[in-house]
């Protein structure tokens, strides 16, 4: 059973969260607050993590980050009243997986919740050593903290913003990489130009990769990207 960490101090919508994902079937232990939040992430070791912004002792950024300290992979969602880019920005910039602002469908959080662990599911399966940051793709071996991409003998040196890139279409890999989350996680913003921007890095690291034919980097229009590998190449 999937363990769910719900930290909220609205007791009337924690205990509504709360049964309402118990009857999907899941695991839920919950927190009031930041403190107590942690203290639960330590004790519970949850498999995903669903964070109020805004908690007495501890908001769920400073929380977020605490968590990220001990565990870099696990998913995190926010809840928040607001709905500004600065507050999304910073959600991001903590390591958060997905921002869901108030007040929002239950289906829509049913939803994300199996989006995120569908994604872990594939995540576990790309071949991911968490402790060195190294990835498999295909042919390719991306050492994300040393930004290496290898091919054989052939290494290439990437820049900054092309492995922090690469390393997001990674942990996505053969499912979607929304282009708001890439925006915000690589270049701390989303407008216009910058996503004009990103897109010519994209075109690079398919020039990158093109040298294994089982690696492709998809367009889904209006959406995002998709690292697809086809079993063949691992």
């Amino acid at each position: 059973m999937t363990r769910l960490l719900l930290v909220e101090d609205d007791p009337n919508l924690r205990t509504v969260l709360k049964d309402y994902l118990e009857m999907l079937g899941y695991e839920v232990h919950v927190a009031v607050d930041g403190d107590e939040g942690y203290r639960s992430f330590l004790e519970k070791k949850p498999n995903l993590c669903i964070l109020d912004v805004m908690m007495p002792k501890k908001d769920g950024f400073t929380l977020s980050r605490e968590i990220r300290i001990i565990d870099q992979l696990v998913p995190i969602i926010f809840l928040t009243a607001k709905g500004l880019r600065e507050d999304r920005i910073e959600g991001f910039k903590t390591g958060c997986d997905d921002y869901i602002t108030k007040p929002f469908s239950s289906e829509e959080l049913s939803l994300r919740l199996e989006a995120i662990l569908r994604r872990c599911a594939v995540r576990q399966e790309s071949g991911v050593r968490p402790e060195e940051d190294i990835f498999q793709i295909g042919r390719f071996t991306f050492d994300a903290k040393n930004m290496t991409l290898q091919i054989g003998d052939h290494q290439r040196i990437l820049t900054r913003k092309e492995a922090s890139l690469l390393r997001l279409l990674c942990l996505h890999k053969n499912s979607l990489l929304r282009r708001e989350e890439a925006l915000l996680s690589v270049w701390g913003d989303d407008d216009y130009f910058i996503g004009r921007s990103m897109d010519v890095f994209i075109t690079k690291l398919r020039k990158y990769l093109k040298e294994d034919p089982a690696i492709l980097i998809q367009n889904i229009h209006g959406t995002g990207f998709r690292l697809q590998v086809t079993d063949k190449a691992g």
